[in-house]
């Protein structure tokens, strides 16, 4: 098995905010939301709320969206091609991507992809998370509750934050605008 981090790693950018945008254009009734978003998101800039609680302020928005799943699909509908080449022509069915952005968007385009996911869970309806933000740590201990000891061969990623999951794959390389850069050394004692 192989895994991959989405944003900025297999997607160019991050879908999670693509997508917010994407619902704030098509829905002015969200703006309220986004407004009241700014204050939380500041607070999360200068470390004062946590990645997850900024998420939630985000994603308030959902509940203003007529059917926030449709607009999911229609998102992808618009978005699915912007997949890196390079990871499409590595693609295996045994793929999986575990991401930080929501599990409801990150679900959508990996049906689409035909490989397996694990994500952040987020009520689609409501924006409110249903657990923990799936990043740095929290990847591989999600990895491993549902993956036990299976092993990850090769681990992708555009950021350092997600070298727990580089140590725990066989390989970790990372990924800079859509070209794998480098393969990433473990570090001293975990290999």
């Amino acid at each position: 098995m192989n895994a991959y981090d989405f944003d900025k790693t297999i997607y160019p950018g991050d879908s999670a905010t693509h997508f917010w945008l994407w619902c704030l254009r098509r829905y002015p009734q969200t703006l309220g939301s986004a407004l009241r978003a700014l204050g939380p998101l500041s607070r999360g800039l200068a470390g004062r709320l946590s990645r997850g609680e900024v998420k939630q302020a985000l994603y308030s928005c959902l509940r203003w969206l007529p059917d926030p799943e449709r607009e999911c699909a229609e998102f992808w509908d618009a978005h699915i091609e912007r997949i890196y080449p390079w990871y499409l022509a590595r693609r295996r069915e045994d793929d999986l991507i575990i991401s930080a952005s929501p599990e409801f968007l990150i679900a959508e385009a990996c049906r689409r992809l035909g490989v397996s996911y694990i994500a952040t869970p987020m009520d689609v309806s409501t924006g409110r998370l249903r657990g923990e933000n799936c990043r740095g740590g929290e990847k591989v201990r999600r990895y491993r509750a549902i993956y036990g000891e299976t092993p990850v061969e090769e681990f992708y990623s555009d950021s350092l934050s997600d070298r727990p999951m580089m140590e725990l794959a066989q390989r970790g390389y990372l990924v800079k605008n859509g070209a794998v850069v480098r393969l990433v050394e473990k570090e001293e004692g975990k290999r």
